[in-house]
């Protein structure tokens, strides 16, 4: 069974790595057997992040729905990467964030 089991996960690998979807996403989970070893709470805010489809300015841009990708803080355009590592006005959030996520290993929902 076991044996079965690591040979899905490795043809599900090929195909992930193979495939030109999914860009965002494989950017935070590369490696398909690592990611199945993660305990993430799955939210609604965490998907849209971590699928690049977050309500961002710059993904807001890319339909036409407003007019500037830039972020309020002024720097760069309003990217999930940029909310999470970057953004000035976010540091105390990314702060609890890094903290909850190494400290509980989940994604904090508040």
């Amino acid at each position: 069974m076991k044996d079965l089991e690591e040979e899905s996960v490795k043809k599900w690998q090929r195909k992930w790595t193979q495939t030109t979807k999914g860009r965002t996403t494989k950017e935070y989970f590369p490696d398909v057997s690592e990611r199945l070893k993660m305990k993430l709470q799955r939210t609604q805010n965490f998907t849209t992040i971590v699928s690049g489809q977050g309500k961002t300015r710059d993904y807001l841009h890319g339909f036409k729905i407003i007019e500037e990708p830039t972020c309020p803080c002024g720097k760069e355009d309003q990217t999930t990467d940029h909310i999470i590592y970057a953004c000035e006005r976010l540091i105390k959030e990314r702060d609890r964030l890094k903290k909850t996520a190494i400290g509980t290993n989940k994604w904090p929902i508040k």
